[in-house]
């Protein structure tokens, strides 16, 4: 089995994480830009922050013979402190040329407040200005359906937005017709507490196919499983899926999205014996 983790808060796991994630046939690890599980208070912890994500994890991760790649934004988490958020976006674009670096993300809304959407307004702005790729979050539970709805609001009013490079991360069954139907690419978050859990994501996946569709495991600090996505895969094999169709849906079609973007390369000779990788 090959797969590639799109969406993997990695800064937040032990490096046995990337030793078992080689293991289980991952070829490349994307980490969008998160919140820490409390409040950054300066522009110079994501400054910080951002250096860790193109410059350590990359070298934490090759020790395995994984590509790192990652995303940048400030969490919609933090967004209520408008004064922090111009810091940070004023930040931004000076790592946007590092060689790991696929585009804005993860934003979006949290609690779909007023702030909230100003400051997803100014991120898809300055994608759409620096040409970069989008990488959403949805809000949780009883908030998502609205918070979708508003995400798609704001990025239909930039007329410069390409749907085919923003994806919308942590759809369920109540919004992943609603990003299909609009035209942009949806992630089905693998998350054991509030998104979907195995089962759930294949009954999606049965009914809208897999065209402009991803899996990702989303593991950080809380609980969560680096390895949910082949284990996903295991579980669609179970249920009759076949090696094509589940080779499409979590190795294919994250390779074809993220290969918008001339910086995303796998060696497909990479990882052939990942024992191997981690011992070098």
């Amino acid at each position: 089995m090959r797969y590639i983790e799109p969406h993997a808060h990695m800064v937040s796991r032990v490096t046995d994480d990337y030793a078992t994630m080689a293991a289980a046939g991952c070829r490349a690890i994307c980490e969008p830009a998160f919140w820490a599980g409390f409040d950054r208070s300066s522009v110079d912890g994501f400054f910080d922050y951002f250096c860790q994500l193109t410059e350590h994890e990359p070298r934490r991760a090759a020790q395995f013979g994984l590509p790192h790649f990652c995303w940048l934004c400030l969490n919609p988490k933090e967004a209520e402190n408008l004064t922090l958020a111009e810091e940070v976006l004023a930040i931004i674009p000076s790592f946007l040329d590092r060689p790991n670096v696929l585009g804005i993300g993860e934003i979006g809304l949290n609690k779909n407040s007023r702030h909230e959407v100003a400051v997803l307004e100014k991120h898809i702005d300055l994608a759409v200005r620096h040409r970069q790729m989008i990488l959403i979050h949805t809000p949780h539970l009883e908030d998502k359906w609205k918070g979708t709805r508003l995400i798609l609001d704001c990025l239909k009013q930039n007329p410069g937005v390409d749907p085919s490079r923003v994806i919308i991360d942590h759809v369920e069954e109540h919004t992943v017709d609603l990003v299909l139907d609009a035209g942009f690419w949806a992630g089905i978050t693998l998350y054991p507490t509030s998104k979907c859990s195995p089962a759930r994501a294949i009954d999606m996946i049965e009914i809208y196919g897999t065209q402009r569709l991803w899996l990702n495991c989303a593991c950080d600090w809380g609980q969560s499983d680096p390895l949910a996505v082949p284990k996903t895969a295991l579980e669609m094999k179970r249920r009759g899926h076949s090696e094509t169709a589940i080779d499409r849906l979590i190795y294919q079609n994250p390779r074809r999205f993220l290969g918008q973007n001339p910086k995303f390369r796998i060696d497909e000779t990479a990882c052939e014996n990942p024992s191997d990788a981690a011992e070098k």
